[in-house]
């Protein structure tokens, strides 16, 4: 299969398994990643999702160029060229892990600026390489990656189509962390569980509130952060929560 989405206890992985295309992305794993998502979303016995590429040399090498860019220049325009997506038009509240092994292009970069937390092995590259090819980043890059690191930064990932690698990321602030190919999905699961011991309700809504409240003045992403707080506490889980913290104990949450 060329997308794998397994589930592991509360946890979600999806996988990018097309290795001998670097992970390339045609349209038909375009539709498998947005059903998965679709899945991982409405389901509520999963908290977090990581979202990695099969192998070692790739995470993902951006869009298959031989399909999906004729494609996108016979329906320009047309939403029927690419389906609603977690980079564009699908919005999940729950966490969402990168874990970024070897190159990162294209969409690949933009995939993983769609997740909320970023680990990449040693051997990780990023690039956006659109404007080399006569496009821009359709898939977020443009609007995603301005607000993530310094401007001056980005337009140089943009306008030039520069790679760069995981140490130069970390120290602009792209990604979270750096580790060895062998302990790249294993802690990306510590930090999925991590995520997995707070409320799920209240992950949720912080989350919610971090990304809507960016298109928004202080003072209605104020009044947004106090809706969601008036909904979490009167959720059973905030119950259990404060139970638990006078009962020295770990709480025990169920997401309701």
């Amino acid at each position: 299969m060329e997308f794998e989405y397994k589930k592991e206890g509360h946890i979600a992985v999806f996988s990018i398994n097309r290795p001998e295309a670097r992970n390339a992305f045609n349209t038909k794993m375009l539709k498998a990643l947005t059903d998965a998502m679709v899945d991982f979303r409405d389901d509520g016995e999963l908290r977090v999702g990581i979202i990695t590429g099969a192998g070692e040399k790739a995470f993902c090498g951006g869009t298959d160029a031989k399909e999906r860019l004729p494609l996108l220049r016979e329906h320009r325009g047309s939403p029927d060229a690419t389906p609603a997506n977690m980079m564009r038009g699908l919005e999940i509240w729950k966490p969402l892990i990168a874990a970024v092994n070897g190159v990162a292009l294209g969409m690949g970069v933009e995939i993983m600026l769609s997740c909320d937390i970023r680990i990449a092995s040693e051997n990780a590259r990023f690039g956006l390489l659109e404007v080399t090819l006569g496009l821009i980043p359709g898939q977020g890059g443009t609007q995603r990656l301005p607000r993530m690191i310094p401007w001056c930064k980005a337009a140089e990932m943009v306008l030039t189509g520069k790679i760069i690698d995981s140490h130069e990321a970390i120290q602009m602030g792209l990604i979270n962390e750096v580790v060895s190919p062998d302990q790249l999905m294993p802690r990306a699961k510590e930090w999925a569980e991590t995520i997995c011991q707070a409320a799920p309700l209240a992950v949720k809504a912080a989350k919610e509130a971090m990304i809507r409240g960016c298109n928004m003045d202080l003072n209605d992403g104020l009044r947004l952060e106090s809706t969601l707080v008036s909904y979490l506490v009167g959720s059973d889980d905030f119950a259990e929560g404060i139970k638990a913290f006078a009962e020295k104990r770990k709480p025990v949450y169920k997401g309701k």
